[in-house]
């Protein structure tokens, strides 16, 4: 029995823990054994770069959000323009989530709060992994009296933080983007109709006033001979 729950608890601890930077979407850090016994964990990682892609253009509806992929769920807080994300097996309790990613958010900020809008290459904050790994120890088992304490906080709630599906989030990121390319198609579009417009206007009134100046022209030409002679 003991043997049968440890292979239950394994199966509900976290799977994937990383940190990005919100106005571009650099990564600044993540827990280095995460996906390495995962399947399909590329997959997991690229959408997580979608994902972290779209908030770096703005398409976050909120601070606070779950995403649901296949057999797991993305949980991720935005914080100071940096957003902390962990994906659990869906069984894994969401307040327990929440709070591993609070507990990553208060000391990521206090070890390196100052330096995160200079940091100028990926994964800048490598080091913080060891206490990604030490914070993950503390909430794999969910049934450590200190885990069961945090799910009985009251103080500390999920019920309004949003779930969604994974392809309804990267999709509106996707169909926003075609919008926008839409709109600057149209406005170039737009510009050059107006320049064909004024090319065209311009010819008509050369096609109109074109033989006066001509006429004009001779007639000038007639009066200044007839003075010399």
């Amino acid at each position: 029995m003991r043997c049968c729950w440890r292979r239950r608890s394994k199966a509900k601890m976290v799977k994937m823990t990383l940190i990005a930077r919100v106005t571009d979407g650099l990564p600044l850090a993540e827990g280095l054994d995460d996906g390495r016994d995962l399947p399909d964990s590329d997959m997991y990682k690229q959408q997580v770069k979608a994902l972290f892609k779209n908030l770096s253009r703005g398409h976050n509806e909120a601070s606070r959000m779950s995403v649901e992929t296949g057999p797991y769920i993305f949980h991720y807080i935005i914080e100071g323009r940096v957003c902390y994300l962990t994906m659990c097996d869906r069984s894994y309790p969401k307040k327990l989530a929440f709070q591993y990613l609070e507990d990553l958010k208060n000391e990521f900020e206090r070890v390196n709060g100052p330096n995160i809008e200079t940091a100028a290459r990926p994964y800048a904050f490598i080091k913080f992994d060891t206490f990604i790994q030490k914070t993950k120890k503390l909430y794999q088992d969910t049934r450590t009296q200190r885990n069961i304490a945090k799910l009985n906080d009251e103080l500390y709630e999920v019920h309004q933080i949003m779930t969604r599906n994974v392809q309804e989030v990267l999709g509106v990121g996707e169909k926003l983007d075609q919008v926008s390319e839409m709109s600057s198609r149209l406005t170039s579009e737009s510009r050059i109709y107006a320049d064909k417009a004024k090319d065209l206007n311009r010819q008509a009134l050369i096609r109109k006033w074109a033989p006066v100046a001509i006429v004009l022209g001779v007639v000038f030409l007639l009066f200044w001979v007839k003075n010399k002679l």
